[in-house]
C-alpha cells in the first residue's frame, strides 16, 4: 500500500469523480484509476459503487476513508513539524479569501505580513465563506477569512471586522433616495447575487424565503467589482457588505429596514498541527488588531 494510492483515493472519494480528482492533482486519469484498482485489490473489498453515474463509496469504502483522512492529516502535521525544525526562515502558508475580503479587508494586513516575512510564501485561494469553511475542514488550507456565524466548532477565531449587509442600487433609482430598504421594496427588481459557497447569498436567500418573496436574479458573480459595476450601469440591486461600498460611483448603499450584521475573522482548524510559518501569520494578525482602538481591521 503506498501513500500516493490513499492520496488519489482521498481525492475521488472528495469530489466522488476521477476526472475531477485527477485535474486536481495533476496527474492522468489512468493513473488515479489505476491506483485504485491496485487498492482495493490490496485490500481485497470494493471501495466505490461503480454503478450509478456519480461515484459513491461501498459501506466498507466510507469506513476506509475515516481512517485514511486521520492517517493523511497525520502524515501532513508530521512533515510540517519536521520542516519547522529543519528550516525556520522558510514555510508557506495557504489562505482561503472571499472576493469582497480579498479586495478589502486582506491587503490591510498581508502587505504589511508580506514585508516582515518576505521569506515565507503565501498562496491564496478565492472562494465564498461556505466553500473556504469546507475546506478548512478538509484540511486543505491553513487559514481563511470566512463569516463567523457561518463557522463551525471544529475551527479556531479571530474575529477581526463587523460589517453590515446593504442594498446597493443604482444612483439613479427610485430606491435611492431610500433611508433603508425592506425586501418588499425590491421584490419586484432585478437582483444580482453572489455565486453559490458565498454566506452573504445563503443569508438573503433564506431572508427572503421566509418573507415568502421570491428573487428575480438576473445575473451571479463572484467579482465584486463586476457587480458594482452593473449595479451602477442599472442591470439589478445587489447585496453586499458595506465595508466595500463607501463612495462607489453610481450606486447607493441603502441599509436593510431589519439590520442584518455579519462578524469577519481568520479560523483555522483546531486539532491541526501549526506550523512556524501559520503562527507567525496569527500573531502578527492579533498584534495589527491590538493596535486598533476597536480591536477591527476596519
Amino acid at each position: 500500500m503506498e501513500l500516493r494510492q490513499l492520496e488519489y483515493f482521498q481525492m475521488a472519494s472528495r469530489l466522488k469523480n476521477i476526472t475531477r480528482a485527477a485535474e486536481r492533482l495533476r496527474v492522468s486519469q489512468p493513473n488515479i484509476t489505476v491506483a485504485i484498482k491496485k487498492l482495493e485489490a490490496e485490500l481485497g473489498i470494493q471501495l466505490f459503487d461503480r454503478s450509478q453515474k456519480q461515484l459513491s463509496l461501498t459501506p466498507e469504502g466510507a469506513v476506509f476513508l475515516g481512517r485514511v483522512e486521520v492517517a493523511l492529516r497525520n502524515i501532513q502535521d508530521a512533515v510540517l513539524e519536521v520542516n519547522d525544525y529543519k528550516q525556520l526562515q522558510k514555510g508557506t502558508i495557504k489562505i482561503g479569501i472571499p472576493p469582497m475580503m480579498g479586495a478589502y479587508l486582506f491587503p490591510k494586513i498581508f502587505s504589511s505580513f508580506q514585508r516582515r516575512y518576505s521569506h515565507l510564501d503565501v498562496y491564496l485561494h478565492e472562494e465564498g465563506s461556505v466553500a473556504i469553511r469546507e475546506q478548512l475542514e478538509r484540511d486543505e488550507l491553513d487559514f481563511g477569512i470566512i463569516i463567523i456565524p457561518d463557522a463551525s466548532p471544529n475551527l479556531q477565531l479571530l474575529p477581526m471586522a463587523r460589517s453590515q449587509i446593504v442594498c446597493c442600487v443604482p444612483e439613479g433609482s427610485e430606491l435611492a433616495q431610500r433611508k433603508a430598504i425592506t425586501l418588499q421594496d425590491i421584490e419586484a427588481q432585478n437582483i444580482i447575487m453572489l455565486k453559490e459557497g458565498s454566506f452573504l447569498r445563503q443569508t438573503m436567500l433564506q431572508k427572503m424565503k421566509e418573507a415568502g418573496i421570491t428573487p428575480n436574479i438576473v445575473l451571479e458573480s463572484n467579482q465584486v467589482v463586476t457587480i458594482m459595476g452593473l449595479v451602477a450601469n442599472g442591470v439589478g440591486n445587489a447585496f453586499l457588505l458595506d465595508m466595500i461600498t463607501h463612495d462607489v460611483p453610481g450606486i447607493r448603499a441603502i441599509p436593510l429596514a431589519t439590520p442584518v450584521y455579519v462578524d469577519v475573522g481568520l479560523a483555522w482548524k483546531r486539532d491541526r498541527y501549526i506550523s512556524r510559518a501559520a503562527q507567525s501569520f496569527i500573531e502578527f494578525s492579533k498584534n495589527i488588531l491590538s493596535q486598533q482602538p476597536d480591536h477591527t481591521i476596519l
